[in-house]
């Protein structure tokens, strides 16, 4: 069976006669639909649920609307049989798959193809008539015939400003490929061995943590996960709120509904019990916590005995599916004095707990870096992340130092360990300039929440430009022609009000994109900018999860562990990267970290694989072998929801 053939969902059909007074209905909230074709070679849409009879609802002059389909909603309207099929509470990955299907066999048939012209050749030839049958996998005929179709169908004529800025970016992105946005609902790209195992163990229903180093694609495979779990009961969630924008989810502190966790059991658990947070705690089956190195340890152990009082359920999280993302070798919790002391108590991870010990949490770490791919600076890379600095490590960012990495006025963005010495090199930069400014201001959808979008987006509420400013752009707009989140530009000229950004071989034309930041409660606040910042200078905490193509640094002030480790990897090659002033004391990991991940290589058979819980204070580790296909075998892919 072709699984993108198929889709687990909450369904709804009406049919209606055509005075639109509505005739029928059917109802399930657990509906396996399926795409299938009759000996005719006409496609339907089978819909099968319990203790009803089958519904099959044929494709042909069908409109789609997909609007909310990152929410796992669609609908799809059969004028012919003057019928709506509304879908909801999908997982968006299958639901992207599922209409992609749709599209490229209706629209990559060939003339003829249709029931209208099948000859009757086929029809004798039928040994069941009424039969139908599993609708084939895509090939790759029918997936060119239709992006033929769409080509042909989109010549339109563009209004006069459009024209011209299609225009500009034909002649300055010749031959890329066309723009994949991977802040749709979920990245196109297959999964590698790693990666799939990964995303079977949580579509298996099983607590999971997987890690690994800078650029293996965590969060990539994130955003599948998320895609793949029904998301009326999913809540995803990170620490931090530019990463929660990044994954299309809230903060984990939001989730939480205890403010900063410093109040009693008994009052954390009042706070969460008002409306509407208790029921999201309640409607909750996966709690997906990205970045977890920098969730406090404490507040996670406070979240955990919350969820079980809110929930009222004894079982670890209240008996909710964990899925945990993250790499404690970077940046570590953000830890405050106590009262009446100087300096910050030392971090405590969550693996430092006993919630994360009694979620019985299945380990994998991924081993395969997709960011860089210089052997070499791999290597550099992953003993910089242990703390180990040996002298091939030093020399080879040493010689880093005097090598020109700037390029078509492109200079290198500068690293800093503050946030304000990075606010303080831009302003002073932008100042320096003799062009006039222009000034961009942020179009937020509710008033008073510019505080909050400034902190869980990357984009800045109001943004100055100047030609010949230096600057990064903030989304993925064409993933084939370098244009991506975190690539390097500078202001050449404005156009029609918009800047002209000359990237490394690529001039782009920006104009306003959109970002989106769910709330608590399920809403949405968005915000329309110029996908551009300043990037003269950026710092460490700010740059994690960007991978950067020209960037330099000065790790001299250096003040916790990890964060050598980020600001090096965030670099794409060598050949992109000067450190300045390179020493081996610049560079240290946490030693629990260490011990922590000392445990899992000694416990591990394979390079990869699902490790058991702690099992006492001393952190032995004990290898649990898990029959993961007999397991999916039990729970498939399709009955997920």
């Amino acid at each position: 069976m072709n699984n993108d053939a198929i889709l687990c969902s909450e369904v709804n059909i009406e049919w209606k006669n055509k005075q639109g007074i509505l005739q029928r209905k059917f109802n399930s909230k657990k509906g396996n639909l399926r795409l299938v074709r009759n000996e005719n070679a006409n496609i339907f849409i089978e819909i099968v649920a319990e203790k009803v009879a089958p519904v099959k609802l044929k494709l042909s002059g069908i409109s789609v609307h997909k609007k909310f389909m990152n929410e796992g909603k669609a609908s799809i309207k059969f004028p012919e049989q003057n019928a709506i099929l509304y879908i909801s509470n999908a997982p968006p990955g299958q639901l992207l798959s599922f209409l992609r299907v749709i599209f490229v066999k209706m629209t990559g048939e060939k003339p003829g193809d249709n029931s209208s012209n099948t000859g009757s050749r086929v029809k004798l030839l039928s040994s069941k008539p009424n039969s139908f049958e599993d609708i084939s996998p895509i090939t790759n005929a029918e997936l060119a015939r239709a992006v033929r179709k769409v080509a042909k169908s989109s010549e339109t004529t563009p209004s006069p400003l459009a024209s011209r800025k299609r225009k500009i970016e034909r002649t300055s992105i010749e031959k890329a490929p066309a723009a994949k946005r991977l802040y749709s609902p979920v990245p196109n790209e297959p999964l590698d061995i790693e990666q799939q195992e990964v995303l079977d163990a949580c579509l298996a229903g099983h607590n999971v943590f997987f890690t690994g180093s800078a650029g293996t694609g965590k969060s990539y495979l994130l955003k599948k996960i998320i895609g793949a779990l029904p998301p009326d009961v999913t809540v995803a969630t990170a620490s931090t709120g530019v990463a929660a924008c990044h994954i299309g989810g809230i903060t984990f502190h939001q989730f939480a509904g205890i403010g900063s966790g410093e109040a009693s059991l008994e009052r954390s658990i009042q706070l969460a019990m008002k409306p509407p947070t208790v029921a999201i705690w309640r409607k909750c089956k996966h709690l997906i916590i990205d970045e977890i190195s920098m969730v406090d340890g404490n507040y996670f152990e406070k979240v955990e005995q919350v969820a079980r009082g809110v929930r009222r359920n004894d079982k670890p999280f209240g008996g909710i599916q964990l899925i945990l993302c993250g790499d404690f070798f970077q940046l570590p919790p953000v830890t405050r004095p106590r009262p009446g002391e100087t300096t910050p108590r030392p971090p405590k991870f969550c693996f430092q707990t006993e919630a994360w010990q009694n979620c019985l949490l299945n380990i994998f770490e991924l081993k395969n870096v997709h960011r860089q791919s210089d052997q070499r600076f791999i290597a550099v890379l992953n003993k910089i992340r242990t703390g180990k600095v040996d002298q091939d490590v030093t020399d080879t960012l040493l010689s880093t130092a005097k090598q020109k990495i700037e390029k078509d006025g492109i200079l290198a963005t500068r690293l800093c360990t503050h946030t304000k010495d990075a606010d303080i090199i831009n302003e002073s930069k932008l100042k320096a300039l003799d062009a006039q400014a222009k000034t961009y201001e942020a179009q937020d959808s509710v008033p008073g929440t510019t505080k909050q979008l400034d902190q869980q987006t990357s984009v800045p509420s109001r943004l100055e430009l100047k030609v010949g400013a230096q600057v990064m752009l903030l989304k993925n707009i064409n993933v084939g022609a370098g244009l991506v989140n975190g690539a390097r530009g500078v202001v050449k000229d404005f156009r029609e009000g918009f800047p002209v950004v000359q990237f490394r071989n690529r001039e782009y034309i920006a104009s306003f994109e959109k970002w989106i930041v769910k709330t608590a409660g399920g809403a949405a606040l968005t915000r329309k900018q110029i996908p551009l910042k300043l990037a003269w200078a950026f710092s460490i905490h700010k740059a994690q999860g960007l991978t950067l193509d020209c960037v330099e640094m000065s790790l001299s002030r250096v003040f916790e562990a990890g964060q050598a480790y980020v600001a090096l990897s965030r670099a794409q090659s060598l050949n992109t990267l000067r450190v300045l002033d390179f020493k081996s004391v610049q560079v240290w990991a946490n030693p629990d970290v260490l011990t922590f991940y000392r445990n899992l290589d000694h416990t591990r058979l394979i390079p990869l694989g699902p490790v058991n819980k702690f099992l006492n204070k001393e952190k032995t580790i004990v290898k649990k072998k898990m029959p993961l296909k007999s397991k999916l075998l039990e729970k498939p892919l399709v009955n997920i929801c």
